[in-house]
């Protein structure tokens, strides 16, 4: 089914009070898909009623980045308008909110050269660096959130018409969000309350090692010593606080980016710049990836290995068990917005200082010399699966079972 206007403004509402929490003379900057208008004008509508002074607004038409993918010289792929990156400092350094909905074509890029994909990346990335540095950091407000599309749709729904493809991703997108519940917001708030009692169990425990099992899973995770486990909701600078995922299912921390030895599988695909990576797996020694395999885009992984470094360590380590509302709709989303809340998952790249104690205030240099990866990448990658065993080892060496059979055990 498609959303009714109550649904909608549901979901336009939870971006702008729960998402990012709006605060009165605040700016919102918001960016969508084209697609997206419909929510688009509820946000920023439920954003000027909570008070903001201003709702800037970028759309984007993934149209017109094929056209130039096929169309455009090289050299257009190795500059970034810097006008546009300091303008994101800018509503940065203002305190501005960030909604953005991500609802990207799977196959958008199919056929175009991946390396003219990971050139326009890499320097999209280099660019935005201070911006992106800002929200890892928690120092303005931000939230994901989804939009269902025809063509996101017919990837995860193929085996139906266009029409009904759109209504049943709604269906699941509804469900994941709760803008179907008579009080979404009151549900969001209880939900955050539930993973901060996990959030709190984990720091409790202070392991100092996280060890995976699974079939084609053999891998070790060393925790630094002051790490911090988060989920659910955050706290900006200000301490105003926001969810960074609609949905979300999981609790992460940082992993030690030289402590990673062994091989790691992935168990859903993973949509990367346009461009489906699948049945992959890597190999860590010294928390650097050595090895790799893939059954489909193994020259995309190859490109976003070789970014930088960094690229090829590891900078997030989340837990979300089998057994929870989007694993058990048992679509797979080609969304890592979804499917990485329906999975345990691991992020090649940069870290988040705010799984460090004191990282806030750390300068990237003392950040490296506690252990925390710097990249220009953080994506996502899914591992869990139902045959996925995790055990914590304490600070005196002792082994205690956190998953087993890809649920909570502790």
């Amino acid at each position: 089914m498609y959303p009714t206007q109550q649904q909608l403004e549901n979901y336009a509402s939870l971006a702008v009070n729960v998402g990012v929490s709006v605060q009165k003379g605040q700016t919102v900057v918001v960016m969508a898909p084209i697609s997206s208008a419909p929510l688009v004008r509820l946000i920023a509508l439920k954003a000027y009623e909570a008070g903001a002074k201003n709702v800037h607004v970028e759309y984007n038409d993934e149209e017109l980045s094929l056209i130039k993918y096929k169309n455009a010289p090289e050299e257009a792929f190795t500059e970034y308008p810097m006008w546009r990156a300091q303008a994101w400092e800018q509503f940065v350094e203002q305190g501005a909110a960030f909604i953005q909905i991500y609802s990207p074509n799977p196959d958008l890029l199919n056929g175009v050269d991946p390396a003219r994909v990971a050139t326009a990346s890499k320097v999209a990335s280099t660019a935005l660096s201070g911006y992106r540095g800002s929200l890892m950091n928690h120092t303005n407000a931000w939230t994901l959130i989804s939009y269902a599309t025809p063509e996101w749709a017919a990837k995860v729904f193929p085996e139906v018409s266009a029409e009904e493809a759109v209504q049943k991703l709604w269906e699941r997108i509804i469900d994941a969000t709760r803008i179907g519940l008579e009080h979404p917001i009151q549900a969001w708030k209880e939900h955050n309350a539930k993973l901060l009692q996990m959030v709190e169990l984990l720091n409790g425990k202070r392991y100092k090692q996280l060890k995976y099992t699974a079939q084609g899973t053999d891998l070790t995770i060393e925790l630094p010593e002051n790490h911090i486990w988060l989920g659910g909701a955050k706290a900006n600078s200000k301490g105003v606080l926001f969810n960074p995922n609609m949905p979300t299912e999981e609790v992460f921390t940082m992993p030690l980016k030289d402590g990673v030895n062994g091989t790691v599988r992935s168990t859903k695909p993973l949509n990367y710049n346009g461009q489906v990576i699948n049945g992959f797996s890597l190999t860590f020694k010294d928390g650097k990836v050595v090895d790799y395999f893939a059954e489909q885009g193994y020259e995309a992984l190859s490109n976003l290995l070789n970014t930088d470094d960094g690229a090829r360590q590891l900078g997030e380590v989340a837990l979300v068990p089998h057994d929870s509302p989007i694993s058990n709709s048992n679509v797979t989303f080609f969304n890592t917005l979804y499917d990485e809340n329906a999975s345990c998952h691991l992020a090649l790249g940069q870290a988040y200082p705010v799984n460090l104690k004191g990282g806030t205030g750390m300068s990237p240099e003392e950040l490296l010399s506690h252990g925390a990866n710097r990249s220009l990448v953080h994506e996502d990658f899914m591992i869990g699966s139902p045959d996925m065993s995790i055990d914590g080892i304490t600070p005196d060496g002792k082994s205690e079972a956190i998953f087993r059979s890809g649920n909570w055990a502790i």
